[in-house]
């Protein structure tokens, strides 16, 4: 780990040839991969020359609006599929969650705590997550030739998705719920992909661009907001 003008930064190393720099969403998370060769002092060297982008990059996540830390009552807001839905809240002895127009109505137990009640949301979205997955998927499936063995959704603070090549599965952020379907499918496209190419090099580019000519915008979509609307600590996430 290193600590640059104030900024920790994780080093990785792997069987890679080129260094490259991440600034990760929500709270910009700095990384860095390198070669397995490569001595500490060159790394240090390479994030000093680049201090000034990431700076600025970090700043991006800070200015960031970020809602009050929520409480899961009436007259909060919910993000489903990147629509906002204003949240009621109704006591009942049965937890349900409900779209209906503008409204996620929200029963749960009138003595159920904070926690439980984020719990229970969260699991609502796996749920919803879940199903558009296996309903997109295997179109991707289909378009790329490439296939995935098994998938599971996670809750992840750094990353939108992740896989491992060996196995062929595929982890899926939770929060991906929150987001457009559209950059669910880039998450699911780019996974699939890097079960053929595991770096983001030209390889990687290009197929992106055969198979979705438009997913800089769909990233660029997913990274300019925020990763969770529920938080207001910077970097603090469930």
């Amino acid at each position: 780990m290193l600590n640059i003008s104030g900024i920790p930064i994780e080093v990785r190393k792997k069987s890679i040839k080129n260094m490259h720099l991440y600034v990760k969403p929500p709270d910009g998370y700095v990384t860095v991969s390198a070669p397995l060769a490569m001595s500490d002092e060159a790394i240090e060297r390479f994030v000093r020359t680049k201090v000034s982008w990431i700076k600025a990059q970090v700043d991006k996540f800070d200015n960031q609006p970020r809602q009050s830390e929520r409480e899961y009552v009436s007259g909060e807001t919910l993000y489903v599929w990147g629509k906002r839905y204003y949240l009621q809240v109704n006591y009942e002895n049965k937890n349900s969650l409900a779209l209906l127009g503008n409204k996620a109505v929200l029963s749960v137990r009138k003595e159920s705590t904070i926690e439980q009640r984020k719990n229970f949301v969260r699991e609502w979205y796996r749920k919803q997550l879940k199903t558009e997955i296996a309903r997109i998927l295997p179109k991707w499936e289909k378009v790329t030739g490439l296939k995935c063995v098994y998938w599971q959704t996670k809750y992840m603070t750094t990353c939108w998705g992740g896989c491992n090549i060996r196995t062929g599965k595929i982890w899926f952020n939770l929060q991906l719920a929150e987001k457009t379907p559209e950059c669910l499918e880039y998450v699911i496209l780019h996974e699939l992909i890097h079960f053929v190419e595991k770096h983001h090099n030209e390889r990687f580019v290009s197929l992106m661009d055969r198979y979705m000519p438009m997913w800089r915008g769909v990233r660029a979509t997913l990274n300019r907001q925020t990763l969770n609307y529920m938080e207001s600590k910077r970097g603090e996430l469930l």
